[in-house]
This record gives C-alpha cells, structure tokens and sequence, in this order.
C-alpha cells in the first residue's frame, strides 16, 4: 500500500468505510502481532491482544487525528498499553500453555541441533525479558519489526537522539548479560 493509497485509506477509515479499516488491519496486524507476541511471549495472549487493539483501533478511528505522526505508531501505542496492563495483571501468576512447547521438530533437522537452537533462543528471550520494558519495546521496534529510528522515536514518544541512545546503552547492557551467562 503506497503512503498515497495509506493516506485515503486511513480518511476512508475515520469516515467510517469498514473496508478501508478491513484494509488497514491486513497491513498492521501481522506486525502488531509480532510486537505483542514478542512482549508477552505467548502465541495465544498475543491473539487476545492483537483482537483487542484492532477492536479499540476501530471504535476510536473516528477520533484520529493526522498530526504527522504514522497510523502504525498509534496502533503501536494502543498495543503498549494493553500489553502493560497485562503484565499488570498476570504479575503474580504465571502460566505457560503446553500447546506452546510441543512443536513437531522441522523434517530434515537432528533433535540434537533443534535442542542447541531452541535452547539459544530461549536463552536469549531470557536475558531480553530482564530487560526494563522500554528496552524491551526497542529492541522489538527495532530489530522485529525493522522500524527506522526515526518512527520508533514517534512510537515510543522520544526524540531520535533518545532512542539512539537507548538503543546503545540497551545493547552494551545485552552483551554484558550475554557475557556472563557464557561464563
């Protein structure tokens, strides 16, 4: 969808066109799933969630206001919110669906090298979700999502120098993280 065709969808949408809202969910959903999934770390509450922000997103788009800030950065902030309540409320239990670990392993891959991949990348969701949430929100902005600094600063309400500053000091603090846990 070119920023033009994004520009009248999004009018069409605050007039209330439910096709052209239609149109927006299939360009955002796919990403605002992955931020959620990626902050929540289940597949199951990132599909609640992700629901939940497009249903927010659509009883608001009449209120939307193009101040030059993306679509995507005020679905990004509706996404935030929900996720911080919901860490909110799931801080003191802590559940783990076990549909979730029970993935066939990929035809062709010995158990031994999924065991040593799984295992690296469940090391590195740990270190990431010691992480304060801010940080958390960058590094999933930034390296998930694949977004210019310049529109994660609008996302997360900072200016570009703030968040490349953030960015360094996030990814000094991994590597240390990272180095301690290969000691």
């Amino acid at each position: 969808m070119s920023e033009i065709t994004e520009d009248t969808t999004l009018s069409a949408a605050v007039q209330g066109d439910s096709q052209a809202f239609s149109e927006l969910y299939e360009r955002y959903v796919g990403r605002i799933f992955n931020y959620i999934y990626y902050r929540t770390g289940s597949a199951v509450d990132a599909e609640d969630l992700t629901a939940r922000v497009f249903y927010r997103a659509m009883g608001h788009i009449q209120r939307f206001k193009d101040m030059g800030v993306p679509f995507s950065a005020w679905l990004y902030r509706i996404a935030h919110n929900l996720v911080a309540n919901w860490h909110r409320d799931n801080s003191r239990r802590r559940e783990m669906p076990l549909e979730e670990h029970t993935q066939l392993p990929v035809r062709g891959e010995h158990p031994e090298q999924r065991l040593v991949r799984t295992q690296e990348v469940e090391g590195l969701l740990r270190v990431l979700r010691k992480l304060s949430p801010e940080r958390q929100q960058l590094i999933i902005l930034k390296f998930v999502e694949h977004l210019p600094n310049a529109e994660i600063a609008v996302i997360m309400g900072r200016s570009e120098g703030a968040i490349k500053s953030l960015y360094h000091r996030t990814l000094l603090s991994l590597r240390e993280e990272l180095e301690k846990r290969e000691e």
